[in-house]
Parts: structure tokens; sequence; C-alpha cells
């Protein structure tokens, strides 16, 4: 007692003021220094987790590719939650690994767009390790424009191939087909196939079933579509399938039969003569034109014609074949006698009344055209939309 009266005064006399004599016992007693006083309790050092977050890209990345650019990983533990949002908060799709060691997301991020990353784990003891940060994904320089011969909410014959081109070689053609998707009212599968690096055609595997609702799902802006370059379009397009005609020209029998939704009609016709056969193989409408001009020049065959107005044109492949109207010649039934096409009766500027007249009126762009018993060979599948003539198992 006679010590902390001691170390009391001594205080008092340092603190200025004998009022002040019991502050000073009590700081004394506080910090241990009288004998029989309690000591404060020591401070540990956190335990810090063994799990060691590995989060690609950097905070603060920029840049960063869209399609395999974000990933996360940890050693020693396993993680147990990783969320990945935009700079609006919409979370990004992914899952972590079934071992716990990694995350990736389901798809390509969008381009020119921040993210956050937040990811948790765990080490054996139970510890937890958490890391957040940020990047932003490149803004492309470069993008490839893709064009097709689908208009919004047209309608097409059950033959109707979508046909899509690019303005440059695509490299990455899987990625580039998975970006492409059809949604069929009645479920119908539709499958994509190349031909060469800048077209890519989709059809199903049978003819589409008549009145048939169709959207192609375009996401392709996220796509690295070759080295640095990115897809142009993110967008719904929707078409719908029409009545079903189907026609049959017998190069043979000059005649072709046309079913329209189950009924039959034979029509008169000609086709190519034998220093000019017809393609043999399916074909399919992709243009019509009322009156148009066909010039020999133009399909490599010299100076053999010049027709100004042939009437009611409807395009079949890229090299010239077309059926249309004749006004000029009367072979129809009788005898080949067209350089390639098949030709009906007509009248000079074109009659609705007429054989091609009427056929004309009654047909759409989709509608399937097969050739047969011509002594040419199998018309190529990327010549026009003539894709129905490789089998689906090649496609």
């Amino acid at each position: 007692m006679g010590g902390v009266l001691l170390l009391g005064a001594a205080c008092s006399s340092n603190g200025g003021g004998g009022s002040t004599a019991g502050g000073g016992s009590n700081d004394t007693a506080a910090t241990g220094g009288a004998t029989g006083g309690a000591a404060a309790p020591s401070q540990e050092t956190p335990k810090v987790s063994a799990a060691v977050l590995n989060v690609e890209p950097k905070d603060g990345a920029v840049d960063v590719n869209p399609t395999n650019g974000v990933k996360v990983g940890v050693t020693g533990g396993k993680l147990t939650a990783v969320e990945v949002t935009d700079k609006d908060g919409k979370a990004v799709a992914g899952a972590i690994t079934p071992d716990g060691l990694g995350w990736a997301p389901s798809g390509p991020l969008t381009v020119g767009m921040a993210y956050k990353v937040n990811a948790q784990a765990t080490d054996p003891a139970g510890l937890v390790s958490a890391s957040t940060t940020t990047f932003t994904t490149l803004t492309p320089a470069k993008t490839v424009s893709t064009n097709d011969n689908i208009a919004d909410n047209a309608t097409y014959g059950v033959g109707m191939i979508v046909s899509v081109k690019f303005n440059k070689a695509i490299k990455n053609q899987d990625a580039v087909v998975n970006g492409i998707t059809f949604v069929a009212s009645d479920g119908t599968t539709v499958k994509g196939h190349w031909f060469g690096s800048q077209r890519l055609d989709f059809r199903p595997e049978k003819y589409w079933n008549p009145g048939t609702k169709v959207t192609i799902k375009y996401r392709l802006k996220n796509v690295e579509v070759a080295p640095g370059i990115y897809g142009d379009v993110d967008k719904d397009e929707p078409f719908v399938i029409g009545r079903s005609q189907v026609s049959t020209a017998d190069s043979a029998a000059h005649q072709m039969t046309v079913v329209r939704d189950g009924k039959s009609t034979v029509l008169p016709v000609t086709l190519g003569d034998a220093k000019n056969p017809s393609w043999n193989g399916t074909m399919v409408i992709s243009s019509k034109e009322k009156v148009t001009r066909m010039n020999s020049q133009t399909v490599g065959l010299g100076a053999e014609y010049d027709i100004q107005d042939v009437p009611h044109a409807m395009r079949l492949t890229d090299s010239g074949t077309f059926v249309h109207g004749n006004y000029w010649a009367n072979p129809f039934g009788k005898s080949n006698a067209s350089h390639g096409c098949v030709s009906m009766q007509d009248v000079q500027g074109g009659s609705d009344t007429s054989v091609a007249g009427k056929f004309f009126n009654d047909s759409m762009i989709g509608d399937p055209v097969t050739i047969k018993n011509s002594t040419s060979a199998t018309v190529k599948p990327d010549n026009g939309l003539s894709g129905w003539t490789m089998d689906f198992k090649n496609w």
C-alpha cells in the first residue's frame, strides 16, 4: 500500500494537483505496475487461409478478350462462390467445376463492358479467402458484316434454305455456328453447313412443315470470328413457312408435276436441249422477277441469245437456271429446246392467265423444284439454294 501511495504522489506531482492523484493510481494499476495488479490480455496474430485465389484477368485489366478472357482458380482450397457481374449488375452465367478448383463463364462476355469478379474459397481448416477485382472487355476495332436471305416476318416455301454470307473469311467456324440458332414452333431441328469460309447455309433434314413459325437467333457480337475480328449482330429474325408446293420437272417427258397441298397438276414444259442439258437435282426458287433480261454471255454461253424481256422469271441457280415464261417458241410438252432452264407457255410482256403466269403467281421464294431424267450431272449444293442434293448426314 505504501508503494501505491508513493507512486500516486509521484504521479500527482507530475500531474500538477492533488485532485488527480486518484487517477494516477488507477492508471498505474491498469498497467500492472503494482504488485498484485491484473495483466492485460495479449493480442494474437490472425490466422491466414491457405486457399490462394487466382483470378484472370488481373484487377483493372482493359481490352480483355470476351471469348475466353476470364477464369477463376484456387490452390490450397476449394471455391465456394464466384460471382461475375457487369456494370448494370447483371450476373454472368457460369459454374464451379466439380472438383471445386475452377470457374469459367458458360458463354462469351459482352464486348466493351466493365465487369466485377467476386470470388471466395475455403481451405481444409475452414478459413475463408476472398477476392474482388474489376476489368473491361475490349471494344472491337474490326467486325465482319453478316447478311442472310431472310426478310423479317416474310413467308417462304417448304424448301427454304437460309444462307448467311460474311464479308470476311471466318476462321472460328464452330463458334459462329453456335452463335446462330433456330427456334421452330414444331421443334424442327436445323443444321448448318459451310461452303468455303464466307458462306454458311442452314436447313432441316426434310422440307419444313407448312405453317411452321421460325426464329433465327443471331448472337455474334461477342464472338471472335477470326483473330481480332468479331461478329456484328445480335438480333432475332422471325419468318414463317407457308403452304406446301413441290414441283418435279421430267426432262424425258417434257412435263412438270406440281403438288400443292396434296393436289397434283401437270404442266407442259421444255427443258435443256442435248447441247445444254438442265441440271438434275433439287433446286429452290430464290428470287422472282415479272420481267428480266437473259444474256447468254453472263452464263458463259457466248453470244447465243440476248432476250430483253423474259416474262415470269424465277431463279433456281446462281449459274443461270430459271423457271420462266417463253413467248418465242412452242416446244412445250414435245421436246427440249432451252439452254438449261425450265420454260413454259407465255406471251410477250407476260400474262397472268398463261401457264407461266399462273405458276409464277402460285409460287413463292423457298418453293423446291426438282429436275430429273436429264443427261446432265446433279447440281452442286452451293449452286443457288441447292443444299437438298446433299445427304443430311454429310450436311
